[in-house]
């Protein structure tokens, strides 16, 4: 239970890491770029894919089966 606990804060701290660069990277916009341009931008950006995995950490944490022996 602990383990899953500690999987689901891990999750939990890249999740806002990812967020919160992706939100700044939106700074981008006002300077011309379109939207399909900003993701493009922003799938280049190693700390936005913080967000995807942060998430995937919390939903296996959540969702995955809890064996006790």
């Amino acid at each position: 239970m602990i383990f899953r606990l500690f999987i689901f804060l891990i999750g939990f701290g890249l999740a806002v890491a990812g967020g919160v660069s992706i939100i700044a990277y939106l700074n981008v916009i006002p300077i011309g770029l379109s939207y399909f341009d900003y993701f493009k931008f922003i799938s280049k950006k190693i700390e936005c894919h913080l967000f995807i995995i942060g998430i995937l950490f919390i939903t296996l944490s959540i969702y995955l089966p809890f064996e006790r022996k």
